[in-house]
């Protein structure tokens, strides 16, 4: 009888490398669900400081974001315009690069959309009225990115200082148009005019819940195949990684710079379109939800994974929705939330020093 030796190396090839992927999946797992737990514990020494119990605030945040009909409806009808910032933020992130913008672009494509929606539906059939507002609020996305990316581009600007820059006068633009231009005069309070809910984007179902989401989830997932998947993707991830690597390559990095604040830029731009399309129907003077700033820690989390932005996402919204029902039975302020996100944020940046610290030491 006779013993093929050589397979002998091969699984014991196959064991290591099983070994190791285990492995890698779990320190993975520990430094992404670990610091959401550590947070948890963090923001319930907070609440009890404030004389609340953190199982009742967490119980409301649960019941009224994931277990109730009508909350997890508002659950995932929050998720539309997240999505689509998130899907933006990937594309900036993977190839290197800062768009701490958002909140500025997101705007400025809201209130544009407000403000054109409203007269072409008089005139265009109501899915044209929707696509030409949409592509408008793109179209200004993109243009309010053009001076960071051109400055990055040409001219090795840090962007983060240019794109925070951007989205403050952004937003502040946004309060202007609101106020001035687009003003619908039939309101005492300054906003813009309302589009009819029978004009907004379709319902699923017979929910609440916009087909934004639908949108929303075809626009991560097409991202995170085209950045891991396409070429285009591996030039845009050379030109952030290594940019003279990429002029040796052949690249143009200039051109292909431009191109991730501008794919970014729309895909926030068009969060700001579905969320005043899909669910606002206007835009209020002084309006800003800061959802690019928020989104920012979730894309993070998910290690610019789009499929793994999706549970985050769903998180984020969940914690958004039960927290303004818990902030107002138990007494929290509104903006607890954001204080959570923010330690979330500070206990991942620890986790990823450890992790890497360990690294380190493991190869030394």
């Amino acid at each position: 009888m006779t013993h093929d030796v050589s397979s002998a190396p091969a699984a014991g090839l196959d064991v290591s490398a099983a070994q190791v992927a285990r492995s890698a999946l779990i320190r993975r797992l520990a430094t992404t669900i670990g610091p959401i737990l550590i947070s948890l514990v963090l923001a319930g020494c907070l609440l009890l400081a404030l004389g609340v119990n953190p199982l009742s605030y967490y119980g409301f945040v649960v019941q009224r974001g994931v277990l109730s009909g009508l909350g997890l409806q508002q659950t995932l009808t929050r998720m539309a315009p997240l999505l689509f910032i998130a899907s933006g933020l990937i594309v900036a992130f993977r190839a290197g690069m800062w768009n701490l913008g958002g909140d500025g672009q997101f705007l400025l494509g809201a209130v544009i959309a407000a403000a054109s929606v409203t007269p072409m539906v008089q005139v265009l059939p109501v899915w044209l009225a929707l696509l030409a507002a949409s592509l408008l609020s793109i179209l200004v996305a993109v243009f309010w990115s053009l001076l960071p990316a051109l400055l990055r581009a040409y001219q090795g600007v840090n962007e983060i200082i240019t794109t925070l820059m951007m989205s403050f006068l952004g937003v502040s633009l946004a309060n202007v148009l609101v106020k001035l231009m687009f003003l619908d005069p039939g309101t005492t309070v300054p906003q813009t005019r309302t589009l009819a809910v029978e004009d907004r984007l379709p319902r699923l179902f017979d929910t609440t819940v916009t087909s934004g989401l639908v949108f929303g989830l075809m626009a991560i997932i097409i991202v995170h195949l085209m950045m891991t998947r396409t070429a285009f993707g591996l030039k845009l991830r050379m030109v952030g990684a290594n940019p003279r690597a990429a002029i040796h390559a052949g690249l143009n990095v200039p051109l292909l710079t431009v191109a991730v604040f501008a794919l970014s830029a729309g895909l926030i731009g068009l969060g700001g379109a579905v969320d005043i399309l899909g669910i606002q129907g206007n835009v209020r003077a002084d309006w800003n939800p800061a959802y690019g700033l928020a989104v920012i820690p979730v894309v993070f989390l998910a290690r610019m994974n789009g499929f793994a932005a999706i549970a985050f996402v769903f998180l984020l919204s969940v914690l958004e929705i039960g927290g303004e029902s818990a902030a107002r039975k138990l007494g929290v302020p509104h903006y607890f939330t954001l204080v959570l996100i923010s330690i979330v944020l500070l206990t991942l940046a620890v986790a990823e020093y450890i992790d890497h610290r360990f690294n380190q030491a493991r190869k030394a």
